[in-house]
């Protein structure tokens, strides 16, 4: 695996919502954004994976950030989106409520996670914005190891 600083500029960032917090992921990880569209249930899939999408022949599999983030769950609306990034391992759409804006910070406006509380290793740092702090997401870091190694097998 490559390491965060060599590929990846927390500096610029697309920020998106779920459950009125706002979140981000440095914008070299995201694909594109789609509307939300039904989903194909995974068998022995995580329960972190919602299902899968079939993305012009490319088949994603859906992460719940609900889930993840500890936040109530709720079924996907029509007025959602998948945010479509890839991590080190292979693609994946993240279900969020909506997209905001890319911005591009100083790297001093970037505040490490370790600064704040350690062990936050599936963040790659926190900021400002004039809605309040979004935390900056590691994507390679958001699934955890025996979960990438389900949606391999999953997908295979």
């Amino acid at each position: 695996m490559l390491l965060m600083e060599e590929t990846i500029d927390p500096t610029h960032l697309l920020i998106f919502a779920l459950d009125g917090q706002r979140y981000a992921l440095p914008l070299a990880a995201v694909d594109r954004v789609v509307r939300a569209a039904a989903l194909t249930p995974l068998p022995k899939a995580p329960e972190i994976v919602l299902g899968v999408l079939d993305l012009q022949g490319e088949i994603i599999p859906v992460i719940n950030l609900r889930k993840r983030f500890r936040l109530p769950e709720r079924p996907i609306g029509c007025d959602d989106q998948f945010l479509v990034a890839r991590t080190a391992k292979f693609p994946v759409a993240l279900a969020v409520d909506s997209t905001h804006e890319v911005v591009r910070l100083s790297p001093e406006a970037v505040v490490k996670p370790e600064a704040i509380v350690p062990g936050t290793g599936h963040l790659c740092g926190v900021t400002r914005h004039a809605d309040g702090l979004v935390l900056i997401h590691d994507l390679d870091t958001l699934l955890f190891p025996d979960e990438e190694l389900q949606i391999a097998e999953a997908l295979a």
